[in-house]
């Protein structure tokens, strides 16, 4: 195979990656995500893990998350990192953008608001 042929599957496959890492939340996880508010300058949301529940790659811009009810999650990005986090009811999180997938790993359903931004302040 030429140089050429092979620079063209490896920026095919780039591309579906990158594609495939940019999801859309609501529609990649419509099990966990109930979209309330959707316009021109933020998505609301209500998401709902129960224990052992996993969801699919997505992404968000920047956002700010009301923990309804808390627990343990893990994060996982494409690079391969994971980080864990313990959700408690009432915190508030504002998260810059990013892609990943989450799991419950906790033994209590995780229900949070979150707060999609649209636009930059």
């Amino acid at each position: 195979m030429s140089t050429l042929g092979r620079l063209l599957i490896a920026g095919s496959i780039a591309l579906f990656a990158l594609t495939a890492s940019a999801q859309d939340a609501a529609k990649v996880n419509p099990k966990t995500i109930k979209v309330k508010l959707d316009n021109e300058k933020v998505r609301v949301f209500e998401a709902t893990l129960h224990p052992g529940d996993k969801e699919q790659m997505h992404s968000h811009p920047s956002s700010i998350i009301y923990v309804l009810s808390g627990g343990r999650a893990r994060s996982h990005t494409p690079d391969g990192k994971t980080s864990e986090a313990t959700y408690k009811a009432g915190d508030v999180i504002y998260r810059d953008p990013l892609t990943h997938w989450a799991e419950n790993i906790g033994k209590t359903t995780i229900h949070l608001i979150v707060v999609e931004l649209k636009q930059s302040p």
